[in-house]
């Protein structure tokens, strides 16, 4: 089990999605993460949201006209995400043994996204295999971005996978660290709590 479904148990996708609206009624950017993947990759290529949750980043990506599909492992978030937009390609898989294939997907991704604390919420243990097999997916040259907490202030568990385990998993799974930043709006890294990592396959 994940520490996400140890959190939440599966079902927390309409709460969640009701506190990013509350958020940007209140004119919060909610878009940051879209923003940011929208700056790496040309309108038009392909995207694979990673944990995409209620679908948020995803939609967003797809009014910008990036070709994009999400894989997520709770089913409670992707009900949200289905009835948001039913248009768009929502799969349910674990992430750490992810196969295209048999979802009738090309592993031919030119970026795929993990936001939203997707690698401390895995299941412990399971975070070289995830960046294996987003790895795997990816077409040469194409890119990894992936941002999370990592400390308690910034995670609602406690913390899990450290910034130096993470580079060596994308590196065991032949990616290369390109750039780090501290927000989704590029701020420079600064050895904070919170960090956004692109690595290149």
């Amino acid at each position: 089990m994940s520490r996400w479904q140890e959190l939440t148990g599966g079902t927390s996708g309409t709460d969640y999605a009701a506190r990013f609206a509350a958020l940007a009624r209140s004119g919060k950017d909610v878009h940051g993460e879209a923003r940011f993947c929208a700056g790496l990759v040309p309108a038009g290529a392909r995207v694979l949201d990673a944990g995409c949750g209620t679908g948020r980043v995803m939609i967003r990506l797809a009014e910008l006209g990036y070709d994009c599909v999400g894989v997520d492992l709770d089913a409670s978030m992707l009900a949200v995400a289905r009835r948001q937009a039913p248009e768009l390609p929502w799969l349910r898989a674990d992430l750490a043994t992810f196969e295209p294939g048999p979802l009738g997907l090309t592993a031919d991704f030119d970026l795929v996204v993990a936001a939203g604390n997707i690698f401390p919420l895995l299941a412990a243990g399971t975070e070289g295999a995830v960046a294996e097999r987003l790895a795997a997916v990816l077409r040469p040259g194409g890119l990894l971005v992936a941002g999370f907490g990592l400390d308690e202030t910034h995670l609602p568990v406690p913390p899990g996978i450290t910034l130096p385990e993470y580079d060596d998993c994308c590196a065991a799974a032949g990616l290369t660290l390109v750039d780090r930043f501290a927000t989704w709006d590029a701020d420079p890294y600064d050895d904070g709590g919170y960090a956004v990592s692109v690595h290149r396959r």
